[in-house]
């Protein structure tokens, strides 16, 4: 990626933030486009004078077009990134995620960008039986969010086909690190969890519990775009990016009440519409053809994310 041009939507967020400084340590001239609803300048506090940011929508088809000039490589982060949320407010989730994604790749198109990195989700397969599910898995989504992100995919896909253009989609499973927000009522539970631990407040849990996730640490997800932006091996494919490993709710929370060092138990709550009850990815061909293996297990990654959440509580 030395000396591309590259540009990453939903730059100010989460896994984009990372992402930006990753492509900066190798050399990249990077280009941000995020209308910062979800995002924050402060995730790009160490990056802000080494790129171009652009505070702008993917629901415009200008926007989109300027984003894309003189651009090699776009990865794809901005989303509306909620199953639950997707089903409470499912017209605003199409227009960001199904339209969002559709002016970036028409303008990517007219703009001569090789590579398109799209970010996807597990959220396509909803409830499989097949455990560890691999990308050849029936894809039945129990979401606006799950259908939108499959739209992406077979988009990206069907540009690949038609224009050349080097597609390729991840689908995420369940990320989790530094920057990672705990605020929203839809936000992530392993921020949440946190959160509440270190702040001696009882974290809640949607169901009993026993509903399973693979989870994967934002540097690894980082990296799997960087190998998905530079392999010759998988153009209109879709990978499945996690950690390969099933830990269910409530041992996910024992493993953080003890790396917090908190004896807190966990309150139940109902679960909530569009939330599966299983995760768990076989990731042989992300291995196979991308080359990717996680570096992180999931102690590890939970230590260095709680050290982030209580440096971040003190300051």
């Amino acid at each position: 990626m030395k000396g591309k041009n590259v540009l990453v939507t939903g730059g100010a967020g989460f896994i984009g933030s990372h992402l930006v400084n990753a492509l900066l340590s190798v050399g990249s001239r990077v280009r941000v486009m995020d209308n910062l609803s979800t995002g924050r300048t402060d995730n790009l506090a160490d990056a802000r004078q080494d790129i171009d940011l652009r505070e702008s929508d993917i629901r415009g088809p200008d926007a989109c077009r300027s984003a894309c000039e003189s651009i090699d490589t776009v990865f794809h982060l901005a989303a509306f990134v909620s199953a639950p949320r997707s089903v409470q407010d499912p017209i605003l989730a199409d227009a960001i995620n199904i339209a969002g994604a559709l002016n970036l790749l028409i303008a990517a198109k007219e703009s001569g960008v090789r590579r398109f990195v799209f970010s996807s989700s597990s959220a396509t397969y909803g409830d499989t039986d097949q455990l560890p599910t691999p990308e050849s898995a029936h894809q039945r989504p129990l979401s606006p969010y799950g259908l939108e992100k499959l739209y992406g995919e077979n988009a990206a896909r069907i540009y690949h086909v038609l224009h050349g253009i080097e597609t390729i989609s991840l689908r995420y499973f369940n990320v989790y690190g530094p920057r990672q927000s705990p605020e929203s009522d839809y936000a992530a539970v392993i921020p949440k969890f946190i959160t509440r631990l270190l702040a001696g407040i009882h974290p809640t849990i949607f169901g009993d519990g026993k509903q399973t996730r693979d989870f994967l640490f934002v540097e690894d997800i980082v990296r799997a775009n960087l190998l998905a932006a530079t392999t010759d091996h998988a153009n209109g494919e879709c990978f499945n990016i996690a950690g390969g490993r099933a830990i269910s709710l409530n041992e996910l929370f024992a493993v953080l009440a003890k790396v917090a060092g908190s004896s807190l138990r966990p309150v139940y709550a109902p679960e909530r519409p569009g939330d599966i009850k299983h995760s768990h990815a076989d990731v042989s061909r992300a291995k196979d053809v991308l080359g990717f293996v996680p570096s992180f297990d999931l102690p590890t990654g939970l230590a260095k994310t709680v050290e982030y959440y209580r440096l971040s509580a003190a300051q």
